[in-house]
């Protein structure tokens, strides 16, 4: 069980990389702004007194820290589904990764941002609150297919 947990950590982190690297190509391409992670760190921040949706993120009370708390809560994000990856999965899978189980379980992790991230910031259900919700959520589900990638990609040098 331990190997699963610190194996499922590797596997969420190094996923969580080729996310982050996937976004900032993307952003390039598109001549967008890098990804912010300013907001989640206040999101994150306001969780700890019982605050989970927000009309706007902007607009709650700011927090010093809030880029660095970002950044480590998004990590801190990658490696729990890393694990939870890693024990749906099994060590059956650590012995001969299939990337169909990663991309799947990648794209799923996508609900959570829909469901209850987005919302959290003010977004709306799934982005619905912003000027194209569409084009969000196929970035989305990109992305979360990435990060399934990523998963199974971490995992060949664990075999």
């Amino acid at each position: 069980m331990f190997e699963l947990i610190v194996r499922g950590v590797l596997l969420g982190v190094g996923a969580t990389v080729l996310f982050d690297l996937w976004q900032w190509l993307v952003a390039r391409m598109l001549g967008q702004p890098a990804p912010n992670l300013v907001p989640m760190g206040r999101w994150f921040w306001h969780l700890r007194s019982g605050q989970v949706f927000h009309a706007d993120i902007g607009k709650a009370a700011p927090y010093v820290h809030e880029r660095a708390l970002g950044w480590i809560g998004h990590y801190v994000v990658g490696a729990i589904y890393g694990v939870v990856f890693a024990l749906i999965a099994g060590p059956g899978w650590f012995a001969a990764p299939r990337v169909l189980p990663a991309v799947i379980f990648g794209v799923a992790t996508v609900a959570l941002g829909w469901f209850l991230l987005q919302p959290g910031l003010g977004l709306g259900w799934a982005a619905s609150r912003t000027p194209n919700p569409a084009r969000v959520r196929v970035l989305n589900l990109a992305g979360h297919t990435v990060f399934g990638l990523g998963l199974w990609l971490t995992a060949l040098p664990m075999v």
